[in-house]
């Protein structure tokens, strides 16, 4: 006889996944832990472009920009660890006019980038920076500097919890775990075992007594705000929260 006990509750692991669910009887329960944290790490991108039909000029306009940007990274005390220019990348810029193709000179791109570990120096960098189109302001991204390890917690606070469900689902049904099968962090497909899917939802399962499907893992990488073209008012800028979901789904053999 085959027994499958499905069970939501709040926490998150991640291990390993299996490539078929088990046919002895066994209990597969699934987790999800979140935790909500105030932005620590602040991470400016910079596009410094020139074009012109001489390419020293472009390039002499470009390396004068970048030089501005980390004089200014600097003034502001980004961090040095995470500072980076890129090299020199030169092509050849057309245009279409007319349904014929127009050589408009060479092109000339460096990308810079900086992290602060305070909003407040941050927005005296930007109070500094006059964008335009040869330099431009491509994204600003809020980050935790904590954030592997914050995951790590999850993913063990999970796994413990994982196994005390299991172990009281068990036992309301008169059975004992014998053991574990697998854990994983990727969604059982009940069609194909233990890889990429998605659980039933509520409303096509049992009703309103149904257990939820699992909430996708959250992004590493929290919402970018895009600027281009112009100066970004300092006062704009919000720390916000950034959310870090883990989820874990085990599969535990049982035994009446």
């Amino acid at each position: 006889m085959r027994v499958v006990v499905v069970a939501g509750l709040g926490a998150g692991a991640v291990v390993r996944t299996s490539n078929s669910i088990p046919s002895q009887p066994h209990l597969l329960v699934k987790g999800q832990a979140a935790r909500t944290v105030v932005p620590d790490h602040f991470t400016v991108e910079f596009l410094v472009q020139a074009t012109d039909m001489a390419p020293e000029q472009a390039r002499s306009r470009v390396e004068r920009n970048v030089a501005a940007v980390l004089a200014a990274l600097k003034k502001h005390r980004a961090l040095a660890e995470n500072t980076y220019a890129s090299s020199l990348s030169i092509s050849a810029e057309n245009a279409y006019e007319n349904g014929k193709q127009v050589f408009k000179g060479t092109k000339v791109v460096r990308r810079v980038r900086g992290s602060f570990d305070d909003l407040e120096k941050l927005r005296a960098l930007l109070a500094d920076v006059d964008a335009g189109p040869e330099l431009q302001i491509t994204s600003l991204r809020s980050g935790y500097a904590k954030a592997s390890t914050l995951r790590a917690e999850l993913k063990a606070q999970a796994a413990r919890q994982s196994r005390h469900s299991a172990e009281g689902l068990a036992a309301a049904y008169g059975t004992r775990i014998t053991g574990l099968y697998t854990i994983s962090d990727v969604a059982p497909n009940f069609a194909y075992g233990v890889q990429a899917g998605t659980w039933q939802s509520a409303s096509e399962d049992a009703g309103d007594d149904a257990i939820p499907p699992p909430s996708p893992p959250a992004p590493p990488a929290p919402a970018a705000m895009e600027v281009s073209g112009s100066r970004l008012a300092p006062e704009s800028l919000e720390t916000g929260t950034i959310t870090f979901t883990e989820n874990v789904y085990a599969i535990f053999l049982i035994a009446q």
